[in-house]
């Protein structure tokens, strides 16, 4: 067992920690301010944090919150003078284990951090003296791919939470999977064999709000010939997952919330309410706290929605995972396009493992499958991942515009594919006719004309 203590005062600190060896507990480390603590604690997987809740700075609530998404697994114990039922239940929403009101009895202390062991080995699968497959997905993550032991970690938290049918956030960088890791809830949960809906917050108009979620009645609006069912009634009897969360308009977010707090609601043009049981999971890449504070979103629909926090790791943080990925990515567009390739050159994956990814792993799913439309030989060059060139032509430009970039990016494309303009339309998703067309603009550019030229 490996313990962290937190308290800005040094004698509380010793204190403790002279209690817990002389109980037997060896492995105890302490920290007496709250940034330190969260650097601590996101660099360390402890068992145990016993925290001050009073700090100047930063408070135990504040390193709780920023903290528990990365380490599920780790177990909170709260200390405080005060007693006070508001801050214990916003502790126990942040994933606190327990809360002790000081002076605590000793007893009453080993008590608790015997409990939050046992619930710590209940979270991760295993008994509190096993810890053998920490690397390993959960069955209902299969679609997973990774060995990254943190990630494992919190999916194996994520199967575990899934069983309450609670509503659950997932938060992290774009590409990072959060999808998938709805999906996998979704089979851990309680409906395992109702329907998925997925929807892209950000992409509803405001004015069709209502008729989307809600659903209409025929007659409702002008063009409204049939009854429409809504996301929340075609999602009756298993989840919604609400993509994009943060981008939900400040003056919907009541609407949302109310569906959320009773269960039912009115399609646009009916008196008769609809009942539904939907598991809502909902995700985000913006910083929905920050947004809370400048009051861009509501703390009460936040508090309803983030019944459970999940963080999901970028891909520079999941090490070992990218070989891992590429091959998988690899094998799946070569089943699509029909091609047989038998993997990366060394120079190509050490290519791809230097790589910084903003795009995470749906990035580098992109870079593998373009690699598989480019080549015609049977492994994967540095030339075929778009990521080689040092020259200081345009093609190499850092900061640009979006056309700028457009453009760099087709004739990438146009000279890896030897100048096959049926490749190369295929690769960037238009037709030949509109590939011809932005040739012909692009070589009125002179920065443009001598590269196509030869080409």
């Amino acid at each position: 067992m490996r313990i962290l203590i937190v308290d800005d005062e040094e004698v509380a600190l010793n204190s403790i920690k002279r209690l817990l060896k002389w109980r037997g507990i060896r492995n105890v480390d302490t920290c007496n301010n709250g940034r330190d603590a969260v650097a601590r604690i996101k660099e360390t997987d402890f068992d145990i944090v016993l925290l001050d809740l009073l700090m100047p700075e930063v408070d135990g609530l504040q390193i709780l919150e920023s903290t528990k998404p990365y380490r599920p697994h780790t177990e909170f114990i709260i200390f405080t003078a005060i007693d006070d039922i508001p801050t214990t239940v916003k502790a126990i929403r942040l994933g606190a284990y327990d809360y002790l009101v000081k002076p605590v009895d000793n007893d009453l202390l080993f008590l608790a951090i015997k409990r939050a062991y046992e619930h710590r080995g209940l979270l991760i699968g295993l008994s509190t003296t096993a810890g053998d497959n920490k690397s390993k997905v959960p069955p209902a993550f299969s679609e997973i791919v990774t060995q990254c032991p943190q990630l494992c970690s919190i999916l194996s938290y994520a199967q575990v939470m899934a069983g309450s049918g609670n509503p659950i956030m997932i938060t992290g960088e774009s590409g990072t999977g959060k999808e998938l890791v709805a999906k996998g809830v979704h089979k851990a949960g309680p409906m395992p064999n109702g329907p998925f809906i997925a929807v892209n917050v950000s992409a509803i108009p405001a004015t069709m709000f209502e008729s989307q979620f809600f659903g209409h009645a025929k007659g409702a609006f002008t063009g409204a010939e049939a009854p429409h069912f809504g996301y929340f009634e075609q999602a009756d009897g298993g989840t919604l997952f609400l993509d994009e969360i943060g981008e939900l308009p400040l003056a919907l977010q009541t609407k949302l919330l109310r569906v959320l707090e009773e269960k039912s609601f009115y399609p646009l043009g009916s008196s008769n309410p609809v009942w539904v049981d939907v598991r809502v999971i909902s995700a985000s890449n913006a910083d929905i706290e920050r947004a809370c504070q400048e009051g861009n979103f509501r703390l009460d629909l936040l508090y309803r929605l983030k019944s459970v926090h999940i963080h999901l790791p970028p891909l520079k943080e999941r090490a070992g995972d990218i070989p891992l990925l590429a091959s998988h990515f690899l094998r799946k567009s070569c089943d699509n396009h029909k091609k047989i390739i038998t993997g990366f050159s060394q120079e190509a994956m050490s290519l791809l493992n230097s790589k910084d990814y903003p795009g995470n792993v749906r990035e580098l799913a992109q870079i593998v499958e373009n690699a598989v439309l480019l080549t015609d030989s049977n492994i994967i060059l540095p030339g075929h991942l778009g990521m080689a060139s040092t020259n200081h032509s345009p093609l190499s430009r850092q900061l640009c515009t979006l056309k700028e970039n457009d453009e760099a990016q087709l004739v990438y494309v146009l000279k890896n594919a030897n100048g096959d303009r049926y490749k190369v339309a295929q690769i960037l998703g238009i037709t030949v006719r509109q590939l011809q067309r932005k040739i012909a603009a692009m070589k009125k550019n002179p920065q443009w004309e001598e590269i196509l030229r030869d080409i």
